[in-house]
């Protein structure tokens, strides 16, 4: 498709795109706000049993109560004793040490007026299902992800941006309504696979909406949209108090975006490679109208048929007579080099994502207010893609992935060692850890896709996804790490974010490098042997269709094809 040299003669970024990429963007910020509401909606206060002569609900005890009321760091039992007048008052000695579980609790309301955990007691006994439901909600991420990302790829960019919308406010408020605990972890389930089909759908939009030149910016751009998001839901959490109302607060701002439905055009590259020539065609004629050029439908035709060089018509001429099974992320691992590529880039992204939502995830544990703490770690968000904007194309994609890593790493591990009543320099070290996790996670979005092979890197970039969404649905438990030592969970995230950013070492340069475009590329690459056999001499020779072996034998490089031909 000649889009690329089309868009030029349309402004490649002008006022209509500028328009359409804003709104695009904010539909980041509700995803915001669904995927980081977890810690307000379930949040956890101080609570402990209610004693058989209270009436009231005040958290506040004397401290000689707490005493004759609770056995020594115990909160979900008392002692099974009369609490007479005589014992309250301390005339009368303890009669038993037998203890009787909670039948009711009384919760501190300094914090969190309320939350779906203190409504349905989910402490205790029962407190493994917040994790649960958080776990949940990662999983229909996770499903998301897959899901709307091929109903986008065969029915438009559109249609399923705007589906995946109305299901989100749907269920969002269906969660704000449950009336108890599996309604609203079903109704959070599919909110989540929605937070995939909107942030996925419309990251791909900004991405085909532009030229080569800014797409690094356009995507930098979307993700930092999404901080935003992260921030202003602290916003909401510090008016509404209620926890019911805050999941429909944050819910509702979805209901504006349904009247993109008018204004967003379906993407030109998806309707282009769909075929439907005339329609894309009528897209760029309104982008030309709006930004006041003028261009004829003939011109624009012929600028998209240069992109279909007769080298692409080749390779398409090729894949017509081609028999052989189509390329699958199983053949990430039938080759020794590829395959030891393929397990660092899902460490990478493993550990990248299980850090990032670990901190954002687990800020109450830092001390300190628990709001300003949220709002600090979206807000350091925005100087690291700064910083990715400014050296991704000067410094090379390896040495900020393993120097975010690193630093991520060092940070985490170093709050370990600070003494708990330094809460400030506890969070610096916290924040300074989420920006550099923040500049890793924009970094392994662009290193992967130049380290897998074309063939193979749509199904390598969504195998990488869902690993990262493993170590998300693991992140919820991370809390119950803190109830055995509070520093263990940032230990364990720092350990892992320096172990991935030393190993990233061991993947080879993408920077200036050419796109590596078959399977005998991808092996060849960083392999380290005697002589290059990735020489442009060599390289030439993989790539040229009369060159390939036959099915199932090994080319000159001791690669074996398995039916696949370059």
């Amino acid at each position: 498709m000649g889009y690329d040299e089309a868009i030029v003669h349309l402004g490649e970024f002008g006022r209509y795109q500028k328009i359409i990429y804003f709104l695009i963007c904010l539909t980041s910020i509700p995803v915001a706000f669904h995927k980081l509401a977890g810690p307000f909606l379930l949040a956890k206060p101080d609570f402990r049993c209610a004693l058989p002569f209270e009436n009231g609900s005040s958290y506040d005890l004397p401290p000689h109560l707490w005493n004759l009321s609770y056995p020594q760091d115990e909160v979900c039992a008392y002692y099974d004793v009369e609490y007479s007048e005589e014992y309250l008052n301390g005339s009368l000695p303890r009669s038993s040490n037998a203890t009787k579980s909670c039948s009711r609790y009384v919760y501190d309301q300094s914090k969190y007026l309320n939350s779906a955990l203190t409504e349905w007691n989910l402490v205790c006994g029962k407190q493994f299902m917040t994790a649960i439901s958080e776990n949940v909600f990662m999983f229909g991420v996770l499903l998301g992800s897959i899901v709307f990302g091929q109903l986008s790829d065969k029915y438009g960019r559109k249609p399923i941006l705007f589906a995946s919308l109305v299901i989100q406010v749907f269920f969002g408020v269906v969660a704000g309504l449950a009336p108890e605990y599996f309604t609203y972890t079903l109704a959070r389930l599919m909110v989540g696979t929605t937070t995939s089909g909107v942030f996925l759908v419309a990251y791909v939009i900004a991405m085909e909406m532009v030229g080569p030149d800014k797409r690094l910016y356009a995507g930098i751009f979307v993700m930092m949209f999404f901080s935003v998001g992260f921030m202003l839901t602290a916003l909401f959490a510090y008016f509404v108090h209620d926890w019911r109302w805050l999941q429909i607060a944050l819910t509702l701002p979805g209901l504006l975006f349904l009247s993109y439905y008018w204004i967003i055009p379906e993407s030109a590259r998806w309707l282009l490679s769909k075929g439907r020539k005339e329609c894309a065609i009528a897209n760029m004629q309104r982008a030309a109208r709006f930004n006041k050029l003028e261009i004829s439908n003939e011109t624009l035709s012929d600028l998209l048929d240069e992109g279909e060089t007769a080298e692409d018509k080749a390779k398409q001429k090729l894949g017509d007579q081609d028999e052989s099974p189509p390329p699958s992320v199983w053949d990430l691992f039938c080759y020794p080099n590829l395959r030891r590529k393929t397990l660092l880039i899902f460490f990478d992204w493993l550990v990248t994502s299980g850090v990032y939502y670990g901190l954002s995830w687990n800020t109450n544990n830092l001390g300190g207010h628990h709001l300003l703490n949220f709002v600090i770690s979206g807000a350091v968000e925005i100087p690291a893609y700064i910083f990715l904007l400014l050296t991704l194309n000067r410094w090379g994609r390896r040495s900020i992935l393993c120097g975010t890593l690193v630093l991520a790493g060092l940070s985490l591990l170093a709050t370990v060692i600070i003494p708990g009543k330094m809460h400030t320099l506890i969070v610096a070290c916290a924040m300074l850890g989420k920006l550099a996790i923040t500049a890793s996670y924009g970094t392994v979005y662009l290193f992967s896709a130049e380290q897998f092979p074309t063939v193979v890197r749509t199904v390598g970039m969504g195998a990488a996804s869902m690993v990262a969404r493993i170590s998300g649905m693991l992140v919820p438990y991370l809390n119950f790490l803190s109830t055995i030592w509070q520093p263990l969970p940032l230990l364990l995230c720092g350990s892992f974010s320096l172990a991935a950013g030393l190993l990233t070492l061991l993947l080879p340069e993408t920077h200036n490098k050419p796109m590596l475009e078959t399977i005998a590329d991808g092996e060849c690459f960083g392999r380290k042997t005697k002589g290059d056999v990735y020489l442009e001499a060599g390289q030439q020779q993989l790539r040229t269709p009369e060159s390939q072996p036959l099915n199932g034998s090994a080319d000159s490089n001791g690669v074996k094809t398995n039916g696949h031909k370059f």
